[in-house]
This record gives C-alpha cells, sequence and structure tokens, in this order.
C-alpha cells in the first residue's frame, strides 16, 4: 500500500517552507499519525490475506480499489471534466501504476509473505533517491541494501521466485508512481491528480472485480476483510499523512516511511503467523537504514 503507499500519499505535495505548527506538541502528534498511518497501513495488507483464500488478491485488490477511489473521490472532489490534455497523461499513468502496483504486491504477499514483499518494495522509493544523489554515502547504502536482498532473496527449501518477482515489479511500480506523482503535482492543484488517478484505477477495476467476485462468490469475512484493507490501507493513511504533514517537516515525513517494512514484519508475525528468520530481520534492518540514510539526506 503506495502502497500500500499506500501509496497515495506519496504523490501529496507537502507545504515547501516549515510547518503551520512547529511546537513538540504538535510534532508529537504528527509523529504519532505517521505511526498510526503505518500501522494501519500494514494491518489492512494482513487483514487483505486472509481473504486471499476466498477470493484472491485479484478479488481484494478490486474491492479495495473501489473504497479507494470513492474516499479519494469525497476527499479530493476532482474537476475531471477540464483536465487538459497534459494534466490527463500522467493521471491515466498514475491510475495504471495504483492498478498495477496494487495487485503485484498482494499477489507477492500471498506467496512470501508480508514483511518480504513490502521490505522489497521499498527498493522502489530507494531507487530513486540513489538515482539524484552522487553521495559517498548513499553509495555504500545502495551496496548494504543489495547485499540485503541477497540476503532477503538467498535459496531455501521453500522459496519462491514468482513472489520475489511480484514484490520487485511493485517496488518499480512505485519508483514510476512517485516519478508520476511529481508530474502530477505539479500540473493539478491539491490531491486532485491523485484522487482523479484512483477513480479511474477504481473504475478500470470493475468489470475484473466482477468477473473475480462472479468465479470465487465471497463470504461475508472475506468482503469485511477486503473493505477493511481498502479503509484500513487507503483511507486512514491518506487522512492520517494529509494531517502529519501539516505537523512535521517533509524529510521527517520521508524518513519516516522508512520504517514501513519493520511494522509489516512485525504485523505479519502477529496477525499472520509469519515470523522472518534473524537473517531476515537483520537484512530488513538494513534496506530501512539504507532508506533512511539516502531519503534523509536527500531532504
Amino acid at each position: 500500500m503506495p502502497a500500500e503507499q499506500q501509496p497515495a500519499t506519496t504523490a501529496l505535495r507537502p507545504p515547501s517552507g516549515p510547518p503551520r505548527d512547529a511546537r513538540p506538541a504538535a510534532r508529537a502528534a504528527g509523529v504519532a499519525m505517521m505511526l498510526g498511518s503505518g500501522l494501519s497501513n500494514q494491518t489492512g495488507a494482513a487483514l487483505a490475506a486472509l481473504a486471499f483464500p476466498v477470493v484472491g488478491p485479484a478479488g481484494v485488490v478490486a474491492v479495495r480499489q473501489w473504497v479507494a477511489g470513492a474516499v479519494l473521490l469525497a476527499v479530493g472532489r476532482p474537476r475531471m471534466g477540464t483536465f487538459t490534455r497534459a494534466q490527463w497523461w500522467p493521471v491515466l499513468g498514475l491510475a495504471a501504476v495504483f492498478a498495477v502496483m496494487n495487485l503485484s504486491l498482494y499477489a507477492a504477499i500471498g506467496r512470501i509473505g508480508l514483511g518480504l514483499a513490502v521490505t522489497l518494495e521499498f527498493l522502489g522509493p530507494l531507487a530513486v533517491a540513489l538515482a539524484a544523489t552522487r553521495r559517498r554515502a548513499d553509495l555504500a547504502c545502495a551496496l548494504a541494501a543489495g547485499a540485503a536482498v541477497v540476503v532477503l532473496t538467498r535459496p531455501r527449501p521453500a522459496a519462491d521466485y514468482a513472489g520475489v518477482a511480484l514484490a520487485l515489479l511493485a517496488a518499480v511500480c512505485w519508483a514510476c508512481y512517485i516519478l508520476l506523482g511529481r508530474t502530477v503535482g505539479r500540473r493539478l492543484p491539491g490531491v486532485q491528480g491523485p484522487a482523479a488517478a484512483a477513480a479511474v484505477s477504481a473504475l478500470a477495476y470493475v468489470p475484473v472485480g466482477a468477473v473475480v467476485l462472479a468465479h470465487r462468490p465471497p463470504t461475508p469475512a472475506a468482503l469485511g476483510y477486503a473493505v477493511a484493507a481498502g479503509v484500513l490501507s487507503s483511507a486512514v493513511p491518506f487522512l492520517s499523512d494529509l494531517l502529519a504533514l501539516r505537523r512535521v517537516p517533509a524529510g521527517l515525513f520521508g524518513t519516516f516511511m522508512s520504517v514501513n517494512p519493520v511494522l509489516a514484519a512485525l504485523v505479519g508475525a502477529v496477525v499472520l503467523d509469519q515470523r522472518p528468520d534473524p537473517y531476515d530481520w537483520t537484512a530488513i534492518a538494513v534496506i530501512v537504514a539504507a532508506n533512511a540514510v539516502v531519503v534523509g539526506g536527500r531532504r
């Protein structure tokens, strides 16, 4: 979730200057909101995984996209009838990225687990940050992250390389999402761009969801998990991050996002009983540290 980004929040344009209220209490509230956003995002993904046996990742993603589209339309209120061609093409690209990123991530979670899938997905924003830097420290971070990926994907009896490939596809999508999000943010005010993209993606998933749910009828529990995934991984993080960006500097916000792989591993262990071994935990910590150093340095 740009996820499970959420990924809609990555395209938000934080204030260029200091937050309106930089008091310690306001900043502490902002940090609490960011932590709640991350926990909500990963809990939503874990609940989505509980619905996979019934409706599959595609069915869950369809419901999630519908929920996200409805929420972002209500919040962003995009005036799509006034969009020009120059505004529409990045919006459509963002919609395609939403669709592919969420499906590939959820399919990866179903195969390799929540913690590993989210950690590999975070290579996307790391790659974008590294591409724009020449610092030696960032080169060292890239090498460390590469070594950590080797550890995470090392051959094991239960290794699922298709799941790894899907998580890396989600990483590529997240990188594209960041780049497109910058373009959308420059060409459309507020959150109209992400809102329109979410609406288009939700519309594209109508036939997909109809076919999947017709062949795999959801139980009430599975449908509830899918709706909860949409609320917890889209609506709650979007609104929480929007409020947090008014209270904390953009640099702190970007750096704090790096904690999501750790939250994903913890939630996966508690909710799904997916327990990384000590080598995996070390590799996850290295990738989180690399993200924090690179993003913090860029800011």
